[in-house]
């Protein structure tokens, strides 16, 4: 097995990578979700959390972009990222790389922009081209070593709410949308 090593950044370093993100994008299972389906005889269930969604809502409105991109088709990924008006859903079994390059391409940005949010192998590849790769704390061991930064809350519990208060308090953003959602 190859030896796993941590890219780890310093609070300050980090805080300067995030404050240059223009575009978040966050895989699904196991990372908006806590990784289980629930599958019916016509139908799945999945469990999102509220604070992940709003969440995203209020840094859309401060003008973060949030993409998300799975492996793992599902109408029932399609109808949450409608409710929360997600800017990008990407659905694929071609490799998520192409996915975002696609999107960041089409925003005008660089790699360098995109912060990564991923939990599995096939995150892996997306992890190691991005300006702030993050993996939450229920991630493989793989994509824990690849992240820039671990979250302390689980996918699908608080993961991203974690991750995207802390891009908008580097990016001084944060005060607003707390200002805007408590009036």
């Amino acid at each position: 097995m190859p030896k796993i090593v941590k890219r780890d950044l310093n609070d300050g370093a980090l805080n300067v990578k995030l404050s240059q993100i223009e575009l978040l994008v966050c895989d699904v299972d196991g990372v908006l979700t806590d990784g289980g389906i629930y599958i019916l005889e016509e139908s799945e269930l999945k469990r999102f959390h509220v604070t992940d969604g709003l969440a995203q809502r209020a840094a859309q409105k401060v003008g973060l972009k949030i993409a998300w991109v799975t492996a793992r088709p599902s109408k029932v990924t399609e109808k949450r990222a409608k409710e929360l008006d997600t800017d990008f859903l990407v659905q694929t079994k071609h490799g998520k790389v192409p996915a975002v390059d696609k999107i960041r391409s089409e925003l005008g940005l660089v790699w360098a922009d995109v912060c990564f949010i991923g939990d599995d192998l096939v995150d892996l590849a997306v992890m190691k081209k991005v300006g702030v790769a993050v993996a939450p704390t229920n991630g493989c061991d793989e994509a824990k070593a690849l992240a820039h930064y671990v979250t302390e809350k689980p996918g699908g519990k608080g993961a991203v709410r974690e991750l995207i208060e802390k891009i908008l308090k580097a990016q001084g953003k944060w005060g607003k949308v707390v200002a805007e959602i408590a009036r």
